[in-house]
């Protein structure tokens, strides 16, 4: 019934800045704790962002936690994530998720919906 589409991904600099938009459909994401989650190759599945509708309150995996900020409008329907201060470590396919529940999760599992994944790549 939800549907997640990722766009604004693309080919940075390090330290460059880039802003990824996922667009929801089907539904209002305003019930729902969205996520951002990352995978490089060779990597596992990591944690990114995460935003609780309950608390309004944002949760960051350590490593990009003062560089990276999501945001939600739920007028447009829409999730973000900005990305600063972009890093070499930071390239991977970025993928939104969003999870029925109301609190927050770091746990890939608990997501019920995803975006097909848009591709960051960071050059030194």
């Amino acid at each position: 019934q939800l549907q997640l589409v990722e766009s604004g991904g693309g080919l940075v600099q390090a330290w460059g800045s880039l802003r990824l938009s996922c667009a929801a459909s089907g539904r209002t994401i305003s019930r729902y704790t969205v996520g951002w989650f990352r995978q490089a190759p060779g990597k596992e599945r990591q944690f990114v962002a995460a935003h609780s509708w309950e608390f309004e309150r944002a949760y960051y995996v350590d490593s990009v936690k003062g560089r990276f900020t999501i945001s939600r409008d739920n007028s447009k329907n829409t999730v973000y994530l900005q990305m600063h201060d972009l890093k070499p470590e930071d390239t991977a396919v970025y993928r939104c998720a969003a999870r029925d529940w109301t609190t927050y999760s770091d746990d890939a599992g608990e997501y019920d919906y995803w975006g097909q994944g848009t591709q960051v790549t960071v050059s030194s």
